[in-house]
C-alpha cells in the first residue's frame, strides 16, 4: 500500500497526467465523450483506495484541500469579464437566475420527497449537486469543501453530476425545432437576440496563452497567496456552528477576490494559461477527493439520479414561467438552461444550436454560474438542510 504522503502526492498526479493526457489525444479523446475526463480523475483513486494500493488515511489529503482548493478558484475566476456579462442585458440575466432558482428550489422539493428513501445526510449533497448545476464542477468542489460534506454522501452525487447534464443535453437539443411554434406561442420578443448578437460580435473570449514556467509560478504564487490571505481574513469572521465554519468562508472570500483581482493587472497572468494552471490544481484537488472515498458509497446513485431529474425538472418549469413573464425567446431558456445544468463546455454548444453565432452568449452566462455557484449550492444546501431536522 502507498502511504508516504510524497508518493500519494506522486500517484495523485499520476493518474491527473494520465487521464488528461488521454482525454486530449486524437485517438483516445472520443471515448470520454460519455464519461468526460473530470468523473475519472475522481474515480481512479477511489478505486485504487477501495483496493489498498493507495491509504485513504493521510495528513496530506487535508493539506491539499485545505490549500490547493482555494488557490484553484482564484485562478479560475481570473480571466472573468464581467463587463461583457452585464452587457448581456437584462433578459438574459434574469432567465440565468430563474434558472438557478428553479435549481436551488427543485433541489428542495427532490429532497423532501426522496428523504425517506435516501436518507436525512443527504441534504448536503443536494448543495454540492446545486452548486454544480448553478455553476460548475469547481463550484461542486468548493461546496463539498465548505460544507465537509461527507465521501459517502458526495461519491454518488458525481454520478448524479455526471448523467443527468448529458440527458438533459440531448433532450435540449432534441427539441430544437420546436423553437418558432414556441415563439409565436409565447410572443417571444425575438428582439432581445439582435441586441444579443451585437454583444457576441463584441466579445471575444480570452484564451490562455502558451504557459511558461515562469508564467506557471507567476499563477501559482498569486494564487497561494489569494488563498492564505482569504484563509486568515475567515479567521477574523464570526462562525454559526453546523452552518457557516471557517472554511465556509475561506471559500466564500476567496471567489470574491478572485472577482476583484479580474478587474486590475493581475488579470493578465491569464496570458499564460494561468485558468489552465487553476484546472490542474483543481483536478489534483478531486483526486485527493476520490482517494478518501470508496466504491461501495455509490451505491444509492440510481435512486439520487431521479432525484436529479426532478430537480430539472422543476428547473425547466421555472424556466418556462420565466420565459412566459418576460417573453423570452426559446433560445434563451436553452441557454438559461444549459449555462446553469451543462456549464462552461456545453453551454456554448447548445447556444450555437439553437441560433447559430450566438455559442458566446451560453459561455457568458455559463460563466455568471462560475462567479455564483458557490454561494446557490451553499443556499441550496442550507434550505435541504431545513427538511432534514
Amino acid at each position: 500500500m502507498i502511504s508516504h504522503p510524497l508518493l500519494i502526492v506522486a500517484s495523485l498526479l499520476s493518474i491527473e497526467a494520465l487521464v488528461l493526457w488521454l482525454s486530449r489525444h486524437e485517438r483516445t479523446a472520443r471515448y470520454f465523450d460519455l464519461l468526460p475526463a473530470v468523473f475519472w480523475i475522481y474515480f481512479l483513486p477511489m478505486l485504487a483506495a477501495t483496493f489498498g494500493i493507495i491509504a485513504t488515511d493521510s495528513p496530506v489529503y487535508a493539506l491539499i484541500r485545505t490549500w490547493l482548493l482555494p488557490a484553484s478558484l482564484v485562478l479560475l475566476l481570473l480571466p472573468v469579464d464581467v463587463k461583457a456579462i452585464l452587457r448581456l442585458g437584462p433578459t438574459a440575466l434574469a432567465m440565468f437566475f430563474i434558472g438557478a432558482a428553479g435549481i436551488i428550489a427543485g433541489a428542495g422539493i427532490s429532497f423532501a420527497l426522496f428523504r425517506p428513501v435516501i436518507g436525512a445526510q443527504f441534504w448536503s449533497g443536494f448543495g454540492a449537486l446545486s452548486g454544480s448545476w448553478t455553476g460548475g464542477s469547481a463550484n461542486m468542489i468548493a461546496v463539498k469543501e465548505a460544507l465537509a460534506i461527507p465521501d459517502a454522501v458526495f461519491a454518488p452525487m458525481v454520478i448524479v453530476d455526471t448523467v443527468v447534464p448529458y440527458l438533459w443535453m440531448g433532450f435540449m437539443i432534441a427539441i430544437v425545432g420546436l423553437q418558432p411554434a414556441f415563439d409565436r406561442w409565447n410572443r417571444s420578443e425575438r428582439g432581445v437576440l439582435e441586441h444579443l448578437g451585437e454583444q457576441a460580435a463584441q466579445h471575444l473570449a480570452q484564451k490562455g496563452g502558451r504557459r511558461t514556467p515562469g508564467g506557471i509560478a507567476g499563477s501559482l504564487a498569486i494564487a497561494l497567496a489569494g488563498g492564505a490571505l482569504a484563509h486568515l481574513a475567515a479567521g477574523l469572521l464570526p462562525q454559526v456552528p453546523d452552518v457557516i465554519t471557517r472554511y465556509t468562508w475561506t471559500i466564500m472570500l476567496v471567489t470574491l477576490l478572485g472577482i476583484a483581482l479580474s478587474f486590475s493587472p493581475v488579470r493578465k497572468l491569464e496570458r499564460a494559461g494561468a485558468s489552465r494552471t487553476g484546472y490542474d490544481l483543481l483536478y489534483f484537488v478531486l483526486t485527493a477527493i476520490g482517494a478518501k472515498a470508496s466504491v461501495a458509497s455509490i451505491g444509492s446513485a440510481l435512486v439520487l439520479i431521479a432525484a436529479g431529474l426532478l430537480i430539472v425538472a422543476v428547473h425547466a418549469v421555472f424556466l418556462l414561467v420565466g420565459a412566459r413573464l418576460l417573453k423570452a425567446p426559446m433560445f434563451l431558456v436553452a441557454a438559461a438552461s444549459q449555462a446553469n445544468v451543462g456549464g462552461v463546455a456545453s453551454a456554448p454548444v447548445v447556444a450555437e444550436v439553437y441560433h447559430p453565432g450566438l455559442a458566446s452568449v451560453g459561455l457568458l452566462l455559463a460563466i455568471l454560474g462560475n462567479i455564483v455557484g458557490t454561494w446557490l449550492g451553499i443556499l441550496a444546501a442550507q434550505l435541504c438542510r431545513l427538511f432534514a431536522a
